[in-house]
């Protein structure tokens, strides 16, 4: 998954310093020099940083991660100790989470899990979901349960809609990509799968 930048006016944090975290080198796309999610880019010295930091590919130049800008991300969510990187997606402003490879149940350990739950819980009424990410393969987080989405492009969007019911109700996920027609007439292909609630969201 692309890297998705937190724009360059938040503030960091005092004392949130990347130091030796460096996991976003190694858990996103970096389209810019061609280096693919998963894997560590070639500029990045693991614990030590990028060897081009006064060249960066604007990628990586617009880019923190939520432990750096917001104050109330949890300690424990520095990236190396975590082994994943919190970020907003810039268009959908979901609240993404890419994990890094070489442990791809990071994000389902406590206190982890319960803090995505609770952001999902927060969040979802107001259209912002929580996503994680292992490489391309999306799992959407909601209040009560996760659902994998398989693979995930920056282009696709999430929908969630609850239909109320007497046993708590359904979750209705839509995954959306609007495609353009060589007529210009644009187009949305989805599909719908459905879930039921677990526990009051």
């Amino acid at each position: 998954m692309t890297a998705a930048s937190t724009a360059n006016t938040l503030q960091i944090v005092p004392g949130r310093e990347c130091g030796s975290c460096s996991l976003c080198c190694k858990v996103y796309d970096i389209v810019e020099i061609g280096k693919a999610a998963g894997k560590w880019c070639g500029q990045c010295k693991p614990g030590r940083g990028c060897k081009i930091h006064d060249n960066l590919p604007n990628q990586c130049a617009e880019f923190n991660c939520l432990w750096r800008t917001d104050a109330a991300m949890p300690a424990q969510w520095k990236p190396d100790q975590a082994k994943m990187v919190a970020s907003i997606q810039p268009i959908t402003r979901n609240i993404q989470i890419q994990v890094d490879p070489g442990l791809p149940s990071a994000w389902s350990r406590q206190p982890y899990h319960d803090h995505l739950r609770q952001w999902s819980k927060k969040n979802m009424p107001k259209g912002i979901y929580v996503v994680v990410f292992v490489n391309d393969q999306a799992t959407l987080v909601l209040p009560d349960q996760d659902v994998p989405l398989g693979p995930l492009t920056p282009e696709q969007t999430i929908a969630v809609r609850v239909e109320p019911g007497p046993n708590g109700g359904v979750y209705e996920v839509k995954v959306s990509t609007t495609r353009t027609m060589p007529d210009g007439q644009t187009i949305e292909v989805g599909s719908t799968s459905r879930y039921p609630v677990r526990s009051a969201a």
